[in-house]
């Protein structure tokens, strides 16, 4: 039997709650873009996933003992009902939430996922993993700055995540993602690995969900594939699907206006 650990929480707004997932790598201090806009008309809760940001771990853990963390964490914090809104693993592990207690959740948001990931990475070249260094350095010391965004940013790795070289998803990263990535663990690294690799896929129990969903996704996509994001929108029986252009897996930091201002309105749609 898994354990639950107690997360570490990012906590704004009040109101109706929705819990706010992050992806890998990530913390819930990279879901500001969601929860300080939703923070005005919400309690928004974003904690740090097991193995992530301020909740680490000494052991390894299975992908289980996220679902067991959060349903602990909801638990402690009085809460019965609340809109789940997941961003790659964080839209997995709603998902994983809502199979589990649907009665629990009104709806879902679901930001560049799958509940059969796919993706198409191309292979990595040594030149992309430094100009990739090089990129995350220079952006950390002078956030959003074009001319590295041209010279190293376009060249590395970053441009599979970020469709638009432009200043915007760059100061997000720097903000938040470079952090992230530092203090995933490899207990993390290896717990979704190892879910990936035993062929994760959950499209058959989809039809169960029959709250209202939202799935957003970028087209340039190559983590988690537009098309494996449309395969889950069409197997849940309520889902609003939209497909943003010219955005890859970052989408929220790519088009943060548009895509926040898309949630806002199902929310007020779904509330």
């Amino acid at each position: 039997m898994i354990q639950p650990i107690s997360l570490h929480v990012e906590r704004q707004g009040q109101g109706f709650p929705i819990l706010c997932l992050h992806g890998h790598p990530g913390s819930g201090q990279a879901m500001e873009v969601f929860t300080t806009a939703l923070a005005p008309h919400y309690r928004t809760l974003a904690p740090d996933l097991r193995g992530y940001g301020h909740s680490q771990v000494r052991e390894p853990f299975p992908m289980a003992a996220h679902v067991a963390d959060l349903e602990a964490l909801l638990d402690r914090e009085g809460i019965e009902r609340c809109f789940l809104l997941g961003w790659s693993l964080g839209g997995i592990l709603a998902m994983e939430l809502a199979l589990r207690s649907p009665h629990r959740y009104p709806g879902l948001i679901l930001i560049a996922t799958a509940a059969r990931p796919r993706g198409k990475h191309p292979p990595v070249s040594g030149w992309e993993l430094a100009a990739t260094g090089i990129a995350a350095l220079l952006n950390s010391l002078k956030p959003g700055w074009q001319w590295n965004i041209n010279t190293f940013g376009g060249r590395s790795l970053l441009r599979h995540l970020i469709h638009q070289q432009q200043p915007t998803p760059y100061r997000y990263l720097a903000q938040s993602g470079t952090a992230a990535y530092l203090r995933t663990s490899r207990h993390a690294h290896r717990a979704l690995n190892t879910a990936l690799q035993q062929g994760y896929n959950r499209l058959a129990d989809l039809p169960q969900l029959t709250m209202p969903a939202l799935m957003v996704a970028g087209a340039e996509d190559v983590h988690i594939t537009a098309a494996a994001s449309r395969e889950t929108a069409a197997a849940l029986p309520h889902c609003d699907w939209h497909c943003f252009p010219n955005t890859a897996h970052l989408l929220p930091w790519e088009t943060p206006q548009t895509v926040i201002s898309l949630i806002l309105d199902w929310l007020t749609a779904h509330s």
